[in-house]
């Protein structure tokens, strides 16, 4: 899945996960066939009602596709960016720049299906997609929006566990006074302090754990953290 990250005026970052081309495909797929349903249900009520237009039927076929016509850009605007098949698939229009779109946003987007989707059959947009690596076909490029998922990615740093030898020995029983939240707190502190070089926040959270735990060390704040959550991973898997 790719992802890129944006910087807002306030100095937040955020990062965004692209919706992949596969789920995208998807989310397509299924409006397709709610509006398949649409025009069956259309013709079955008709018939039922033994209406069958004679003439004038390019007016007709017309009046009856209009929701059709509008399909995206009505439920991106009602949905927020969402149509069924995205909100089915979990992903969502949004602005590059994390923002929620404005109903022009979704207008441009809608206009230029025309040359992303419908009259080249959907290559273009497939083409742009899988080249400009931060999921935009052109309508996004001049909307300046892209999809993103909303499905949350857990990895084993998103977790309690970790990975032990066999032959691992606990150096601190007293780690058993935390709890499972106190430790993920830790764990995901840790390495994003770890990651950014934070030294301040490694120390915060050794000074945090020793008050918390009463453990009496020499060790450096950055060894005695990573033990500690190592010696609750051993204590907790023998539980």
């Amino acid at each position: 899945m790719d992802n890129f990250k944006i910087e807002t005026a306030q100095n937040i970052t955020i990062q965004q996960n692209v919706a992949p081309l596969s789920t995208r495909i998807g989310a397509f797929l299924i409006d397709m066939l709610i509006i398949g349903g649409y025009y069956t249900l259309i013709l079955v009520v008709l018939n039922a009602l033994g209406f069958m237009p004679t003439e004038n039927i390019f007016v007709y076929y017309s009046i009856v596709s209009l929701p059709v016509f509008f399909y995206s850009l009505i439920f991106e605007t009602l949905m927020n960016g969402q149509t069924p098949g995205k909100y089915f698939n979990k992903i969502r229009v949004t602005k590059i720049d994390g923002s929620k779109p404005t109903f022009g946003s979704f207008l441009i987007r809608w206009m230029l299906r025309l040359i992303d989707i419908t009259l080249a059959s959907g290559s273009i947009a497939l083409l742009t997609i899988l080249l400009n690596g931060k999921g935009q076909r052109l309508g996004d490029l001049a909307a300046g929006t892209t999809v993103i998922t909303e499905r949350k990615t857990v990895s084993i740093n998103n977790t309690l566990i970790v990975d032990l030898p066999e032959e691992y020995t606990p150096t601190f029983s007293q780690v058993t006074m935390l709890s499972d939240t106190d430790i993920q707190t830790i764990k995901e502190l840790y390495l994003k302090a770890k990651r950014n070089g934070n030294h301040n926040t490694i120390v915060k959270l050794h000074e945090k754990i020793i008050d918390l735990t009463g453990i009496n060390s020499d060790l450096k704040p950055i060894e005695l953290i990573d033990i500690v959550i190592k010696d609750y991973n051993y204590f907790t898997q023998k539980m």
